[in-house]
């Protein structure tokens, strides 16, 4: 094949620096799970394709994952790379597949999630999806013409959402023109686009993403780039930027359940258009072009205020209570941003894949009600209480049985990983159901988080 294809390297070269780069960075799962003999085993125009998903974890060799789709199939076609790779990420079983699954109806009360009992007022909420179309090229491998015609498919589904009374709303388009000079009615100026920004009703040029620009993401800005917003403000969807679509729903009030149920119907309302169809892998759910997102492709947030939590003016002790409950905690302006003055976080469940969407947002309820118990204590308050049994088992809704073959998998995988490499079953067996519930908690957040050097935090001063 030509150098040309794998930025001027032949494959000896480019294996030599994968080789390179995985022994100096264990972490990253690119260069970890691209072997000499999977590459080989493809002809050349699909070696070409492989190398353009593999290529940000070469460029970026501090990266965690480091690969990219470039086509709704590669998740099938690339299997071999991409299937460790992500079970791995995933903490998943080598059998595990994907269920996809929004009946809440048995979450909280009757599906009703309220804020209110658990101490808070009203809350920022918000729940997004990624989606992809079946018969377009993912962003990392499509070209400017491609860019504007994807742009011009979904200004049906718009103009439906738009003459639906539930939604209405407007489009706002960064394209200059679409092809062959023909005008886009929906541009926007520079002027209002800083604006929406800045409302954080569209999202910043992505070309300063080093991870973005090298998987191609990033290419032809702005063509094909903007977004869908509801008359109300409440819906948006984002076209052009990671995935095809992002699709979301946001509202301040108190009762989570209504923006996971309006995004629900939403969903269904765009599916239902003639020309939509999104693409699903049978192990993998809906198909997004970072790993990471593979599954429900959703990501369910609240901001919360927790002062006493942040009071050195950092989020560390947060991350520190978050993590073994499953959640991020982020700025308010998003990922690598401050915390708010007043103590404000952005708190999200982590998991993505082999998840339902309902467990999802169950998760984030049933978190921040124990962040909430724990930013109490750090007061003088109340303890926190013993996290919820989940469906299906004690421990995140595994059996013992279920628990231990994901910390031998993550132990084989990942043999920095002392929390892993300690936790035997004998040990945990040993004492009663209350105690092996708190050292479960105490291990959670190195089964969470596979590359952790050490994986695990104490819960009570005795532990």
């Amino acid at each position: 094949m030509c150098s040309s294809d794998l930025d001027g390297m032949d494959a000896d070269a480019l294996f030599a620096k994968v080789g390179e780069i995985a022994a100096a960075n264990p972490g990253n799962r690119c260069t970890k799970y691209l072997t000499r003999e999977i590459f080989d085993s493809f002809d050349d125009t699909a070696k070409a394709v492989l190398f353009r998903c593999a290529k940000t974890g070469i460029d970026n060799a501090d990266s965690g994952l480091g690969c990219y789709a470039m086509q709704p199939n590669d998740y099938s076609t690339f299997g071999k790379f991409f299937d460790p790779l992500i079970r791995d990420y995933h903490g998943a079983a080598a059998d595990a597949k994907h269920i996809t699954d929004w009946d809440a109806s048995g979450v909280g009360e009757g599906g009703v999630l309220d804020v209110t009992k658990l101490g808070l007022d009203e809350l920022s909420m918000r729940v997004r999806v990624g989606r992809n179309l079946k018969k377009y090229n993912l962003p990392g491998m499509m070209d400017k013409a491609e860019r504007i015609d994807f742009e011009k498919t979904m200004l049906g589904a718009f103009k439906a959402l738009i003459d639906n009374p539930d939604y209405g709303g407007a489009i706002y388009s960064l394209t200059p023109e679409f092809a062959d000079g023909e005008a886009n009615p929906n541009l926007i100026s520079t002027e209002k686009y800083d604006e929406l920004v800045k409302a954080h009703v569209l999202f910043k040029d992505m070309d300063a993403d080093p991870f973005l620009k090298s998987a191609g993401i990033a290419s032809d800005w702005p063509y094909g780039r903007g977004c869908w917003q509801s008359t109300d403000g409440q819906c948006i969807i984002w076209f052009g930027e990671e995935d095809q679509l992002r699709i979301m729903c946001m509202k301040k009030g108190t009762l989570l359940n209504e923006v996971f149920d309006r995004l629900n119907a939403m969903l269904k309302v765009v599916e239902a258009i003639e020309g939509i169809e999104f693409a699903i892998s049978d192990d993998y759910g809906y198909v997004t072009s970072c790993p990471s997102n593979l599954g429900t492709g959703m990501r369910a947030s609240v901001h919360v205020k927790i002062p006493n939590l942040t009071k050195d003016g950092t989020d560390t002790r947060a991350k520190e209570i978050a993590g073994p409950l499953g959640l991020s905690v982020r700025g308010t302006g998003g990922e690598h941003t401050p915390i708010g003055a007043d103590g404000t976080v952005d708190i999200s469940p982590q998991s993505r894949l082999f998840i339902k969407e309902c467990e999802i947002i169950e998760k984030l309820y049933n978190g921040v009600k124990l962040l909430m118990e724990a930013e109490q204590a750090e007061g003088g308050g109340a303890a926190p209480a013993a996290a919820p049994a989940a469906a299906g088992g004690p421990y995140d809704g595994m059996d013992a049985d279920a628990l231990f073959k994901k910390v031998g998998e993550i132990a084989a995988a990942n043999p920095g990983n002392r929390c892993t490499k300690y936790l035997t079953r004998e040990i945990f067996d040993s004492f009663d159901d209350t105690a092996k519930g708190v050292l479960f908690r105490c291990a959670k957040t190195g089964i969470d988080n596979q590359d952790s050097g050490l994986g695990c935090y104490a819960m009570q001063p005795n532990d």
